[in-house]
């Protein structure tokens, strides 16, 4: 492999450096000449550590119509990801050793993002029977977080059972907070543009019983458990009382829910149909300012590729889901202050660090040292681009941003030294 010279890149809290790669590893920082070495010239660029998504859909097996591996880890390295968390609701499901192995062996093969499986926790995600949860931590895959995301480990039995089992191998669950008996037939958050608009009702109160259960089930077994999707204020302060004392829980946010609201559903459009719903400005607002906080540790994307026919249909019929590995980063920056104010150590720490250190990826979120694999994003925070669905690597068109202007451009994306994205393209197909 030809060694690889960033020139002028600024390191987080380093300031302007060169850095040097060789053999997929860094290899010194300071002012250097290579010769014979790849030189990018990265004047004006941030450095970042290569970003880590903890909620991906990837849908293969099963609904190669929406999105591949190969298609959304595409999409990933566009948007500077260089880890991504596969979530389980393929068809079939990621509940047994065989399925979590062959998607890990897709993303490998694929050679653009790192794909960690994150296994089932009920069989077939019907929340009756615990899956292959001992299995799947044993495989090649080396499966450490659990979720049946899409639907809810209701049952408290089941979820106490999943908890103590992942503790002795220092696994984790993530729980898809929604208490089914509050929800049964809901279509946006529960308030008052619902009630003008005649949609049944999402209430608030569905996710944060299940999050206030899994805190005390969390304290009871001293188990790790993860929040997805966290979308309401009152989920917020739950979660920051239960660190308070101390409890082994982390929690994430997705982009939509720190710039959308449920006036969106006015216009009756199915690409701002999402689980769970948009939500109210003053939720919004709190959950940007537990991003900043810390109380929410990270940004997760929830990618959720559809094949046209299960979103240009009306909204009652359509699914849940928005596309987000490709505009994480800009909705981030925005909600953290936008480009001239935001504080890039914490888009670091939400973006990459603190998620790869919940997913127990070790050789990712770490900023550039002698000997670290070399897993960067380059990033232009002067720049701006026009979200154009035809240009999105997804196979899925879903974005709510469609003909938005957001801040800040990937230039380019380096999974082990070897760029996935250049110039803000992605770099021809290769395999390892």
């Amino acid at each position: 492999m030809t060694d690889l010279l960033i020139k002028g890149a600024d390191l987080i809290g380093k300031g302007r450096k060169d850095l040097l790669v060789r053999d997929g590893r860094v290899a010194e920082i300071g002012s250097i000449t290579a010769k014979g070495a790849e030189t990018v010239d990265a004047d004006g660029l941030v450095l970042l550590p290569g970003l880590v998504d903890l909620h991906t859909h990837l849908r293969e097996p099963g609904r190669e119509d929406a999105e591949t591996v190969h298609s959304g880890t595409r999409a990933a390295a566009k948007g500077g990801y260089t880890a991504v968390c596969a979530m389980a609701n393929s068809h079939p499901v990621a509940d047994t050793a065989g399925v979590v192995e062959q998607v890990a062996a897709l993303g490998k093969a694929a050679g653009y993002a790192d794909v960690q499986p994150i296994g089932a926790v009920s069989v077939g995600l019907e929340g009756r029977q615990l899956a292959e949860i001992g299995a799947m931590a044993q495989s090649a895959a080396n499966v450490r977080m659990f979720s049946d995301d899409g639907h809810c480990v209701w049952d408290p039995i089941l979820m106490r059972r999943a908890l103590e089992y992942v503790k002795t191998f220092g696994g984790l669950i993530a729980q898809h907070a929604e208490e089914p008996r509050l929800t049964e037939g809901a279509q946006m958050n529960e308030g008052a543009v619902s009630a003008e608009l005649g949609l049944p009702g999402w209430p608030s109160v569905a996710e944060e019983a299940i999050i206030a259960r899994d805190v005390l089930l969390a304290e009871y077994t001293g188990a790790r458990v993860h929040f997805c999707h966290v979308s309401t204020a009152r989920s917020v302060d739950i979660i920051r009382e239960a660190k308070a004392r101390g409890a082994n829980v982390t929690a994430e946010v997705c982009p939509h829910h720190l710039l959308l609201t449920d006036e969106a559903a006015r216009t009756y459009d199915p690409v701002y149909k999402v689980n769970p719903p948009l939500r109210r400005e003053a939720d919004v607002a709190v959950l940007r300012g537990a991003l900043a906080e810390g109380v929410i540790d990270a940004v997760a994307t929830d990618h959720a590729p559809h094949a046209p026919q299960d979103k240009d249909c009306e909204w009652a019929a359509a699914r849940p889901g928005m596309l987000g590995l490709e505009t994480a980063l800009s909705i981030t920056v925005l909600a953290l202050g936008g480009p001239s104010a935001v504080d890039w150590d914490v888009v670091a720490e939400r973006t990459s660090r603190t998620p790869a250190r919940i997913a127990g990826l070790e050789a990712h979120g770490r900023d550039p040292q002698p000997g670290t694999e070399a897993n960067f994003t380059l990033v232009d925070p002067a720049a701006t681009w026009t979200v154009v669905p035809a240009d999105l690597a997804s196979l899925s068109r879903n974005t709510p941003y469609a003909g938005m202007e957001l801040p800040v451009t990937v230039q380019a994306t380096f999974l082990r030294g070897r760029a996935t994205v250049l110039n803000g393209k992605i770099a021809e197909e290769t395999t390892e």
